[in-house]
């Protein structure tokens, strides 16, 4: 029987939030249809923030909108507070994501309250979402689980108590977010093996960051931990603007190469995945494209779980 693990890539929103110079929304829907031509089902496109912080994200509604038309694509935007949840739903985003930070100075930073004060106004945003007509998915992220450059290192007890009250919430789904690659493997297992007791299945994905280079490790932790979703980014972009010495995402090339080898179909070419990069790399002249697939190259060694190599 097939293991399938799911990608998700966060280049569009994650990726490009902290560039100087905002990419064109003709750029984003080019780069975003190369990422689907690879295989990419799963693709957070924006962010609906505030566009004075997050100028980048300013034309999230017009992204969402074209990349609805993309055909089997399923379209996911970040929104921080009611009003961003609110125009995310009116843009047409299928999944709406929703940070919580298990740090209450990260939270403070990131959204102006408290972690306890922004648990009740997820609450409010997941009611309303719950009483439009039209379904969502809501997938609720625990940011800082895995520590926290404001505050250093977050009590396992914090990150387990954040995780349970968006459970409480109605979150269809959690994620646990190394927001600034703090984690290291045997971090990730004990973190990961609380919140499963804590929340059970709800627990699904990993957004990891790689500023230890611990990435791939942490990936691989958590897939022996039984986590079959991650969160990546083409190039190892990233970073969140909020959470200072924070840098790029895992990698999406190196982390398919990864599963790919192992025997886990995550159904990316990745051939055309490293193709991809062309869609994006000149409009992003100051940014490094990272990554060791991209670097040396698909070995003649590589043989794929789920025979997407073309």
């Amino acid at each position: 029987m097939l293991r399938s693990v799911t990608v998700t890539e966060v280049g569009p929103r994650d990726g490009l939030q902290l560039i100087a110079k905002p990419v064109s929304t003709e750029a984003k829907i080019a780069w975003i249809k190369a990422l689907h031509a690879a295989g990419l089902r799963d693709i957070e496109v924006g962010s609906f923030v505030s566009p004075r912080l997050v100028p980048q994200m300013a034309d999230s509604a017009a992204v969402v909108a074209q990349a609805l038309r993309i055909e089997g694509l399923k379209v996911y935007a970040l929104a921080a507070n009611l009003k961003g949840a609110m125009a995310a739903y009116e843009a047409g985003a299928h999944i709406i994501v929703i940070p919580l930070s298990a740090s209450d100075r990260h939270s403070r930073a990131n959204v102006n309250k408290g972690t306890l004060e922004h648990i009740a106004a997820i609450g409010d945003i997941i009611e309303w979402l719950r009483a439009q007509p039209r379904p969502v998915r809501i997938d609720c992220v625990t940011a800082s689980a895995f520590g926290c450059s404001v505050a250093g290192t977050v009590p396992l007890g914090d990150v387990v108590a954040a995780a349970k009250a968006l459970a409480l919430a109605g979150a269809d789904r959690i994620t646990l977010a190394d927001t600034v690659g703090h984690a290291h493997p045997a971090l990730v297992r004990d973190t990961v093996r609380a919140v499963q007791d804590a929340v059970g299945p709800l627990l699904q994905k990993l957004h990891l960051h790689d500023t230890m280079g611990l990435g791939l490790a942490n990936a691989l932790m958590g897939l022996q931990e039984g986590i079959r979703e991650f969160d990546a980014c083409m190039g190892g972009l990233g970073g969140c603007p909020f959470a200072p010495g924070a840098s790029g995402n895992i990698v999406t090339e190196d982390l398919v190469f990864m599963l790919e080898s192992m025997g886990f179909a995550t159904h990316v070419d990745l051939p055309a995945l490293l193709a991809a990069r062309a869609a994006i790399a000149p409009h992003l002249p100051a940014q490094a494209l990272r990554g060791g697939v991209p670097v040396a190259g698909i070995p003649s060694t590589y043989q794929p779980a789920s025979g997407c190599m073309h």
